[in-house]
């Protein structure tokens, strides 16, 4: 599927897959790679997710229909169990299916993998939400047949489905039969198994665990000939769901329909007497409800209001919506790149993902596979805040709020997961769905504590650009405050030596190196927890004296906490190794071997899936970018001597297992002057699944890689920056791009900004304007007004790579022997 051009490091087939700015398109039918063209093409609005699978409903490599949160438990079977190990998996379930719509004429089957194709085009449309087929089929008799389809998950409609489904025969007349169906596969029994809870068995760590036992219980089956109702309970975690369908037929031939409801299958089959050149069309809407403990009957009754509706106001109503919603998306969200098709058509599929992942996603999290597939369980990660986050903040802010008072539905559990690991205040889930820790391996999992600096320092990003004070007032500043307690209880004073507050035993994002001690990311990450919960305090108590008085009383908060927040920020410790002058990963970083990657066979990567997790904690390897990633986030507190001699020692290192690493690698690599080296970073993420570089795109979307790519085109190339509460840009148009546009919220404004070779020009779009920073310069935009500024270059432009060369004898303080490199200077 992938072919290499001279200016693009990563692009697809485009024999197969033509470029398109607005359209994703398969002009070609494969099953060789149906789990991945299943991912691309999937339909979502956060709530509801439909991979896409043909219509057909045979040929597929994974059939899949998802709802955000609904899930099913299972006990964790640990092999040598230990005090606090998450006890309790949690998974997401592949709901009832139906998708399905299959197609017999003179009684043969549609089957695309061996049908006489003359015609085959199928689109995923990425101004209307809207996926259709076309295809011409050529029978074994000989009758040419033409069969178009269209496929949509509501944004306005949370819980609704539309498909079309039209045959039409175009030589002879024939028997057409066309069963449209609601198909219960008993969760996949023959698909899922439970697998222990070691990292390596299984064996992909990145897949959905599996069951062996039925999970969805049959509650309700109902149906006539224009409507069937399916109702099921989860065995261990109790959540209901509901599905109902309608089908409606319109043509000028001849035909019957006989209903068919099972517990596990509900289906129309329409039998017709086609004449050639009479189109047979089928209308099915679909509605999906699910509930954590709501009786199913009402979940039933829930989806007959949904259907109902949609026979009210008609299906073209809901095709119009769909389309005046995606407009409204794109107005506030789009990102263009001059002079690049094919690099446009995927910056827009990946953010059309964001879209499809996020939306409706109201009360749940966002899963690291979005609803496009089961990889990761459906779980939701530090990944949202870090890179989903961000896109949502600064182009639909609502969306990110719905985010981030998730978090704070959460904060019960986080408290009780923060009590079992002997902790004051919170500590959030590594990987969740219900709230609860579901990480069995620790060392990688619920190590990684950093995920509390993460969501605080998401949380503080969108109250900073939407100055949603009162939602802070109110809820967010319970995460702060709790997440910095857990801080303050965790870390310790080393008063006998160096009088600062250390973090031992946790874990990076870096997940090659575990259980380590003052992880830089974490600490910097920490310290920037506990500033901002002690600003935010102190201002409540001088801003909002009655809303502190509610705080202080339901937290049991005393200024002695606030103050030793403060101080444990003051004294953090961040590594820093004077001889080199790079900042270590970690306190004992430096003492370990270096992996030589370049002599690693390709046939070994991922690392993960080919060496025991002891031999890769051994050496100085990187799944993904940990201090790097810190340079981007907390970049104010480096200078760009740092910056540059950590990203050239780091960069070497790190293997990029981790779809998380590239855009962070990008941005910083823009930043310090490997400009070449931040569009291939920036293409490797983009393409990360239109292009299966990491060869399981089949299992589901890279969400926070696409959320990744926004961030690396608008902080990146676009060069912006929101340190403590101040809009920048410092922009580096890659070579032989002839322009960059992204639009950023901004207290109420919305900015476009436009990267031209020589000049930024920043627009006012909405609201009353905004004054930002351009290269050290403040700049005023007034509302409607467009301001340009001229551009003196990008700074250093540095060419290839950073490499590493060894130094020997150097020594620490304490006598051992420093066994690390330094780069090329």
């Amino acid at each position: 599927m992938i072919r290499k051009t001279s200016d693009e490091q990563h692009t697809v087939d485009r024999q197969r897959f033509p470029t398109d700015p607005w359209r994703l398109v398969e002009a070609e039918f494969s099953a060789e790679d149906l789990g991945v063209t299943e991912t691309l093409f999937s339909v979502g609005n956060g709530y509801l997710g439909m991979r896409g699978n043909v219509e057909e409903g045979r040929e597929s490599h994974s059939q899949g229909t998802f709802v955000n949160g609904f899930h099913e438990t299972w006990p964790i079977r640990h092999a040598e169990d230990a005090y606090g190990f998450a006890k309790v998996g949690q998974t997401i379930v592949n709901v009832p299916d139906a998708k399905v719509i299959r197609l017999y004429v003179d009684d043969e089957p549609l089957l695309l993998p061996v049908a006489d194709l003359l015609e085959y085009e199928r689109s995923l449309d990425l101004r209307d939400g809207v996926l259709r087929r076309e295809v011409l089929w050529r029978t074994p008799s000989g009758k040419r047949v033409r069969v178009s389809s269209q496929r949509m998950v509501s944004f306005t409609e949370r819980h609704l489905a539309v498909m079309t489904f039209e045959v039409t025969l175009l030589d002879d007349a024939a028997p057409v039969a066309i069963s449209s169906q609601v198909l219960n596969r008993q969760d996949g029994q023959d698909e899922y198994h439970v697998r222990s809870a070691s990292l390596g068995e299984g064996f992909d760590p990145r897949k959905a665990e599996r069951f062996h036992e039925r999970v969805l219980q049959p509650q309700t089956r109902w149906g006539d000939d224009e409507r069937v109702v399916l109702s099921y309970r989860c065995t261990n975690s109790g959540m209901t769901l509901a599905v109902a369908a309608d089908d409606r037929l319109e043509t000028d031939n001849a035909w019957d329909v006989r209903t068919q409801v099972e517990e596990d299958l509900a289906k129309h089959v329409f039998r017709v007497q086609a004449q050639p050149g009479r189109p047979i069309r089928l209308t099915k809407t679909v509605a999906y409800h699910t509930s954590r403990g709501v009786p199913s009957r009402e979940l039933v009754d829930r989806c007959r209001r949904t259907l109902d509706r949609v026979t009210t106001d008609g299906v073209e109503a809901r095709l119009a919506e769909q389309r005046e919603w995606l407009d409204d998306f794109w107005a506030r969200s789009d990102v263009e790149v001059g002079g690049r098709p094919e690099i446009q058509q995927a910056i827009r599929w990946n953010l059309f993902q964001l879209a499809q992942a996020t939306a409706r996603a109201e009360g749940n999290g966002v899963p690291a596979k979005g609803l496009t597939g089961s990889g990761y369980g459906g779980h939701y990660f530090w990944d949202t805040e870090i890179y989903v986050l961000p896109f949502l903040t600064y182009t639909s802010p609502r969306f990110a709020r719905n985010a981030l008072r998730f978090r704070y539905h959460m904060l019960g559990a986080a408290r009780r997961r923060a009590a079992e690991l002997s902790q004051r205040g919170a500590l959030f889930p590594w990987r969740t769905i219900n709230g609860e820790e579901a990480s069995a391996y620790y060392a990688a999992g619920t190590a990684q504590y950093h995920i509390d600096a993460d969501v605080s320092y998401a949380l503080v990003q969108y109250v900073r650009a939407t100055d949603d004070v009162d939602f802070m007032r109110r809820e967010a500043v319970d995460i702060l405050v709790e997440t910095a307690r857990m801080w303050e209880d965790l870390g310790f004073w080393r008063v006998n030596s160096d009088d600062n507050f250390h973090i031992h035993g946790v874990t990076g994002p870096d997940e090659y190196t575990t259980v380590v001690n003052d992880n830089l990311f974490t600490n910097v990450m920490a310290r920037f927890n506990l500033r901002a919960a002690a600003l935010v305090v102190e201002r409540m108590r001088e801003e909002y004296p009655d809303d502190y008085a509610r705080m202080v009383e339901r937290l049991q908060l005393s200024p002695a906490e606030v103050t030793e927040w403060s101080r444990a920020a003051e004294k953090m410790a961040i590594p820093y190794e004077e001889v080199f002058g790079i900042h270590p990963q970690d306190s004992h970083f430096f003492e370990r071997e270096i992996w030589d990657l370049a002599h690693t066979p390709a046939d070994k990567r991922p690392l993960l899936l080919h060496y025991h997790p002891l031999v890769i904690y051994r050496y100085q390897v990187l799944k993904q970018a940990d201090v790097v990633l810190a340079l981007f986030l907390q970049g104010h507190y480096f200078t760009p001597e740092e910056k540059l001699a950590d990203f050239e020692y780091y960069d070497p290192l790190t293997t990029g297992d981790s779809t998380l690493s590239g855009v962070v690698q990008s941005i910083i690599a823009a930043e310090v002057g490997y400009h070449e080296l931040a569009l291939e970073y920036f293409l490797s993420s983009l393409y990360v699944d239109l292009a299966n570089l990491h060869a399981n795109a089949s299992d589901g979307v890279h969400v926070a890689s696409a959320g990744g790519t926004w961030s690396a085109l608008a902080c990146g190339f676009g060069g912006m920056r929101d340190h403590d509460g101040e809009l920048s840009f410092d922009p580096r148009l890659p070579q032989g791009w002839e322009s960059l546009t992204f639009r950023v919220a901004w207290r109420g404004t919305r900015l476009r900004v436009t990267v031209l070779p020589a000049a930024i020009e920043l627009t006012a779009e909405t609201g009353d304007g905004a004054t930002v920073g351009v290269r050290g310069q403040e700049v005023t935009v007034d509302a409607g007004q467009t301001v340009v500024v001229p551009l003196d270059g990008h700074g250093p432009v540095r060419p290839g790579r950073p490499g590493l060369r060894a130094l020997s004898g150097n020594r620490r303080d304490d006598g051992t022997l420093i066994t690390a490199t330094v780069p090329h200077s």
